[in-house]
């Protein structure tokens, strides 16, 4: 009995891979949220490990979905005390990193998303302009990137292209970011 349950359980397996993959994205991208968001305060005394902090700070703080992150106060406070250049390149580089739980979100998400009307045009968008789309979201301040990865995730963009994008885009806006520190504080 518990044998012929075992073989009936690996044969759903098997018949619905996709969708468990699918869903454990989503659910990876969610968890990893939510594990950041109870452990903020902690996150943030990770500032105190210097150029090691700033680049974990960056990862952890832009791999939560579309909730602000201290990375921004970090890099402009560790740009004041340490080289600014060293850590905008560290923050660029650790929120390109983070961005990663949003495109599998999207990518997880795929059959959901195909479901709206405006798909095909995001699809049709991203195809056409998805690099410098990305690049410029990734200058800009805002909190709209996430959906960035979420829809370069589930129009199926090119990962490496997505990030060679975020890393451009993230590592200009943050090397800004710190000089302002610099130059400021």
């Amino acid at each position: 009995m518990i044998l012929l349950n075992m073989k009936m359980f690996i044969k759903w397996i098997i018949k619905n891979k996709e969708h468990i993959k699918r869903y454990s994205m989503i659910l990876a991208s969610i968890l990893i949220s939510v594990v950041i968001i109870y452990f903020r305060n902690e996150l943030a005394k990770l500032s105190s490990f210097g150029y090691l902090g700033i680049f974990l700070i960056s990862i952890l703080g832009s791999a939560t979905l579309v909730i602000p992150s201290p990375t921004l106060v970090a890099t402009y406070i560790g740009g004041s005390i340490l080289n600014p250049i060293i850590v905008g390149l560290l923050s660029g580089l650790g929120t390109a990193l983070g961005e990663t739980t949003g495109y599998l979100a999207g990518l997880g998400g795929t059959e959901f998303i195909k479901e709206n009307k405006n798909y095909r045009r995001v699809e049709k968008w991203m195809n056409k302009s998805g690099f410098l789309t990305i690049f410029i979201l990734g200058i800009i301040p805002n909190p709209l990137f996430d959906f960035a990865g979420i829809f370069s995730g589930a129009t199926k963009y090119p990962f490496k292209k997505f990030m060679l994008a975020t890393i451009l885009g993230k590592t200009i806006r943050f090397i800004g970011i710190a000089l302002l520190g610099n130059s400021f504080l």
